[in-house]
């Protein structure tokens, strides 16, 4: 079984679980306030494993799993046997540090909370773009693909102008944080990577 696949397969059982058992779902959401004032940083992981309704569960799932197996793919062709420690640090590293801007901004608001495994799933998709910038994304119903370096482009300024925005309850502050480690990690773990994606861009390869 696939790192991704049992990913999935945890973060489904458990977040059916919390649709119906609401103390499941106080005690795992990502809650800034009660990291800070009663220590439980274990929320800053728990949050992703639970969602706030089918579609979001659904769209999360439906996009890791499509972007998850390639990334381990390539995880396993560049890094061998430490591929499957890498892609799970990424993941869980996606995790935890994309709700850090969070954390800062709502430390003392009680009221602040945050659920869903977008922020590692934007840390998946953007190792991606490393590997395959040119790969066409598809968006809905849309027919025509978006090479995938353009929607990273698209989907950072998005993400960066509504979290500033704020006027909405999605977690844009965790989609860009997300996206960012995962580019930055990947590099991180193979700078020769980085010349490749140019390389890729200019037509030189």
């Amino acid at each position: 079984m696939s790192v991704t696949i049992f990913i999935i397969l945890i973060t489904v059982v458990v977040s059916v679980l919390a649709f119906s058992n609401r103390d499941l779902f106080r005690r795992l959401v990502f809650n800034a306030y009660d990291i800070k004032h009663f220590k439980n940083t274990y929320r800053f992981l728990s949050y992703a494993l639970i969602h706030g309704d089918w579609i979001h569960l659904l769209v999360n799932m439906m996009v890791l799993y499509s972007f998850g197996r390639i990334v381990e793919q390539y995880y396993g062709f560049y890094f061998g046997l430490k591929g499957v420690l890498y892609y799970l640090m990424l993941y869980v590293g996606g995790t935890a540090l994309s709700t850090l801007p969070s954390y800062g901004k709502h430390k003392d608001d009680f009221s602040y909370t945050a659920v869903g495994a977008s922020g590692a799933v934007s840390a998946v998709v953007f190792a991606s773009i490393i590997f395959d910038p040119l790969n066409k994304i598809y968006i809905f119903l849309i027919p025509i693909g978006i090479p995938a370096i353009i929607f990273g482009i698209l989907y950072l300024v998005y993400s960066w102008y509504m979290g500033k925005k704020n006027i909405d309850n999605i977690g844009h502050d965790a989609h860009f944080w997300g996206a960012i480690f995962g580019f930055v990690f990947t590099i991180l773990l193979k700078p020769v990577l980085l010349i490749q994606l140019f390389s890729i861009l200019t037509g030189k390869v």
